[in-house]
């Protein structure tokens, strides 16, 4: 009886998870153009061949590594900072806390755009003020140079992620019971000693779960680095998520697509947890 209770729940799940998963295994075995849907012509594992053959790839894969490890560490360092001052009492606090969301409630779109105008080389804020105090001598396109532009999103997604940390965070601080730090301290432990050994142990599960999403939607995210740096651009400057690039510069879907498949076991064993 209760297997018969889950089996509306199980189909959905199929239909809506495992039958388009099912689907993009078929596809990624022909050579789908996108404009020549009716043109389909089975080519195998031929085309896992070229994408390991593809050096585009590999920098795409080098730069989604470098995107998901800077930004998710960032994210969850600023979101614990952020947690741990809130957590704290203090006249408004109230208010701050509903303040902290609002880089993650606006819509990505919308960040981007404006990280956008803050990075823009002629009328940006971000170079008039490093000007001022003398920190660059001349404006720095910061989404133009190959060099920076990937730093720059990252630091644009880092902004607007940290507050979902520092909610999460916030919420297992809650869930610590204050006689924890009350025997600590009667223990003589100093409050580092307290925030390594009671804290720390108190999050870890909201740590791990957190971590967990976050880094599946930052491997997932291409809205940001497209608007703030454009398709072809996102390729060879911020270098989107693997798939972003070949989908754009490849304009075959099936191609896209197999670069999600080859890049899905790094994603799905990433430590989750306990």
């Amino acid at each position: 009886m209760p297997y018969a209770l889950l089996a509306p729940a199980l189909l959905v799940v199929f239909v809506v998870v495992f039958v388009p998963m099912i689907e993009a295994v078929y596809t990624s075995l022909f050579d789908l153009v996108l404009w020549k849907p009716n043109a389909a012509r089975f080519v195998g594992l031929g085309n896992y061949i070229k994408l390991f053959a593809d050096p585009v790839f590999w920098t795409a894969l080098w730069h989604t590594v470098i995107w998901i490890g800077l930004t998710v560490p960032l994210q969850m360092g600023l979101g614990l900072v952020a947690a741990l001052l809130l957590n704290r009492d203090f006249p408004w606090r109230g208010l701050a806390r509903a303040l902290i969301i609002i880089p993650w409630a606006l819509p990505s779109v919308v960040i981007a755009l404006m990280w956008r105008w803050i990075y823009d080389p002629n009328t940006g804020v971000l170079n008039d003020m490093l000007l001022s105090v003398h920190l660059i001598q001349s404006a720095v396109p910061w989404l133009a140079d190959p060099n920076v532009a990937l730093y720059a999103v990252i630091a644009t997604l880092t902004w607007q992620g940290f507050p979902f940390f520092a909610v999460m965070i916030l919420a297992g601080l809650q869930g610590i019971p204050r006689s924890q730090y009350e025997a600590a301290s009667i223990d003589g432990a100093t409050p580092w000693r307290q925030f390594v050994n009671v804290t720390l142990p108190g999050i870890a599960p909201v740590l791990a779960t957190a971590g967990l999403l976050r880094v599946i939607w930052v491997a997932n995210s291409m809205d940001v680095i497209f608007v703030m740096t454009g398709a072809v651009r996102a390729c060879h400057s911020a270098g989107n998520t693997a798939s972003t690039p070949f989908f754009f510069t490849r304009t075959t879907m099936n191609f896209a697509g197999f670069v999600a498949l080859a890049l899905r076991p790094i994603v799905c064993t990433s430590p989750g947890p306990s």
